[in-house]
């Protein structure tokens, strides 16, 4: 049946009619018009090498087709991509039926968790059910319409499977929309039949006329900043947590201005991280349970605390247990107002540009002024963190090797106005929200409302891909290392140079650093060979992995750097090389920073012979005191 009979048509199949859509959508933003999906990443095998692949050799002329080696990393490239182009464009990605499609499920869990909008169309199973019961699907007890795609429905805002060539007229529209959509964005699954993606249907040439979706700007309610002002009217020690809402709202030059006129400090989440690119007095660098002292001391004792663009996960309220002033209250800034209502808040749902530029006006009318008591003593906290960081951390303490911290000093130092530095899970999230220095034109892109590893590489694919024009660096431990080595190959074959900082720690320190410090003992978190005698795996000696050999063999240029000036040799260096490169730097496993002291909810045993265990999950409950409902 055909639905269109007065229409001009086209005879495409499925894929064919999908590949061509794909390349008439665009985003429009701030009258800033490009095309939104930018490129395809795929894997071929059973049911898309016939059907999405044939589709791209003969109509994919603008849809740029990337190979990578597994199918979680494209999904994390296309994440990268997308971050990078501040949530205005982004990518597809196609699989085969089976471990192909469910090997995309982290990368979607990811991408969804941090709002980042990416299009996945994994194969699935045939819809006409004539051959029987198909090679890599579940054969389920209970429903003959289930398979292994229906796992994508959990971690994906919108989910549909096209059972009819038709059924894409309404799906990919829908599947665009939530896209683009700031509210709602996140991964989009459209599972396509294996023999759907061949069918051919008489499509409504109209359908593939560009189309532009206008990225709106949504407007604050003006009674919600009259409250909002009002608050802040009887404030004396005001807070602000800036969150990655503040980046993809390009909101840095508000913030700043309401801080600095009101005398409020910045504390920043890690998506939020860079919110404030300058040097500015009042910004305290990361905010919760793995920011800096400076910012959870300042936390502790606020009265009133606006999140801006933040969907305020445990870490960065210290599982609800940061805020400690009595009559604390909220105000939130957020395009969803699922975010904005949380922890009890005043929600003022808009764009964050928009909300905090009318907020900041509203408080000028209001006569609001800093208060130089409370401003006095962020200016305290922060100069001694600075003093800390400058005296414990960016040193070279005797005996030992260089810290991860020092580490990351040294590349404050070296990185430039424009570079990038990708990091994601273990414990260089924690420290570069302490540590890493935005200043200078230094962008930072850190994962971690997933904490998955495996991402940097790709995703640091993605962000050259997203025209980054000067150095793309990657800071990731050798446990994160070992999840995606692979991605290395897809470096060299898309010529995307990136420069990875890898920092050897023999193992996952900092889930090790967690297990010593609730369960007492080590267990499976670092790179150890079974002892012989004993039987255990944690009694053997460490593993030595030569990392740079591995790199040189895919084609990287490598460099072991043990000291500063060797590490600062070797960034260098690698700046003039066209290629990607490795800088393998051994470190000191067991030495951190210092903590935010702020508490965070982690459930030791409850029962246990072990006196060891006993004694520190009591301790850690002690803190549980500090938890509260904000209403």
């Amino acid at each position: 049946m055909n639905f269109y009979p007065s229409e001009q048509k086209e005879r495409l199949t499925l894929s064919q009619a999908i590949v061509k859509y794909l390349q008439a959508q665009y985003s429009e933003y701030d009258g800033v018009e490009q095309r939104f999906i930018q490129g395809i990443w795929g894997i071929f095998g059973h049911g898309n090498v016939s059907g999405l692949s044939q589709a791209l050799v003969e109509y994919g002329h603008d849809l740029p087709y990337h190979k990578p080696c597994n199918e979680q990393s494209m999904v994390h490239a296309s994440t990268g991509f997308a971050r990078a182009k501040r949530r205005k464009a982004t990518m597809a990605c196609t699989t085969s039926i089976g471990p192909g499609a469910t090997n995309m499920i982290t990368g979607a869990a990811t991408a969804t968790i941090c709002r980042i909008p990416v299009l996945l169309l994994p194969s699935d199973y045939y819809a006409s059910r004539y051959g029987g019961t198909v090679l890599q699907d579940i054969d389920h007890l209970s429903s003959e319409d289930m398979s292994v795609t229906d796992t994508f429905r959990v971690v994906s805002r919108f989910f549909d499977r096209i059972t009819r060539p038709e059924q894409i007229l309404t799906s990919l529209p829908e599947a665009m929309r939530i896209m683009s959509n700031p509210a709602e964005t996140g991964a989009v699954t459209i599972a396509l039949p294996q023999d759907i993606q061949g069918y051919a249907y008489d499509y409504p040439t109209r359908f593939f006329e560009k189309r532009i979706w206008r990225i709106d700007r949504s407007f604050p309610n003006p009674a919600r900043i009259k409250e909002a002002t009002e608050l802040l009217q009887y404030a004396k020690k005001p807070y602000i947590i800036a969150g990655g809402g503040i980046h993809y709202s390009e909101a840095w030059n508000e913030l700043a201005a309401l801080a600095e006129k009101f005398g409020i400090p910045v504390g920043e989440t890690h998506a939020g991280r860079g919110s404030i690119q300058s040097d500015a007095e009042l910004l305290l660098g990361g905010t919760g349970h793995l920011g800096t002292t400076s910012a959870g001391r300042i936390a502790e004792e606020a009265d009133v605390v606006i999140c801006v663009g933040t969907r305020l996960h445990d870490f960065v309220t210290g599982s609800n247990s940061a805020f400690q002033n009595p009559d604390v209250k909220f105000i939130s800034i957020n395009v969803n107002d699922r975010d904005a209502y949380k922890l009890g808040a005043l929600p003022i749902v808009a764009d964050a540009k928009l909300a905090l530029s009318a907020l900041l006006e509203a408080g000028i009318q209001a006569g609001i002024q800093p208060q130089k008591d409370w401003v006095n003593k962020v200016r305290f906290e922060k100069n001694a963190w600075e003093n800390i960081k400058r005296t414990e951390v960016f040193i070279q303490h005797a005996g030992e090797k260089m810290s991860q911290g020092h580490l990351i000093g040294i590349l404050n130092d070296e990185m430039d106005e424009g570079d990038v530095l990708v990091a994601a899970a273990g414990t260089i999230p924690a420290d570069l929200t302490k540590l890493f220095d935005v200043t200078g034109g230094k962008t930072l892109h850190l994962e971690f409302g997933n904490s998955c590893m495996g991402y940097d590489i790709p995703a640091a694919i993605g962000v050259r891909l997203a025209g980054a024009e000067k150095e793309v660096y990657v800071l990731m431990g050798d446990g994160n290392y070992q999840m995606h080595p692979m991605e290395l190959v897809t470096a060299m074959q898309e010529r995307t140079k990136i420069t990875i900082l890898l920092n050897v720690n023999y193992g996952y320190q900092s889930i090790h650093g967690h297990q010593k410090a609730l369960v007492g003992h080590s267990l499976g978190n670092e790179f150890k060979i079974r002892d012989q005698e004993s039987g255990l795996l944690d009694e053997g000696p460490f593993i030595e992995v030569d990392y740079a050999k591995n790199a040189e063999s895919v084609g990287l240029k490598i460099w072991v750097a043990n000291t500063e000036q060797e590490i600062r040799s070797a960034l260098q260096a690698a700046k003039h090389q066209e290629n990607s490169c490795l800088i393998v730097v051994p470190t000191e496993k067991y030495r951190s920073p210092p903590g935010s002291e702020v508490w965070w909810e982690v459930v030791g045993a409850e029962v246990t012979n072990d006196p060891k265990t006993k004694a520190l999950v009591e301790a850690r409950e002690a803190g549980r005191i500090k938890q509260r409902f904000y209403y």
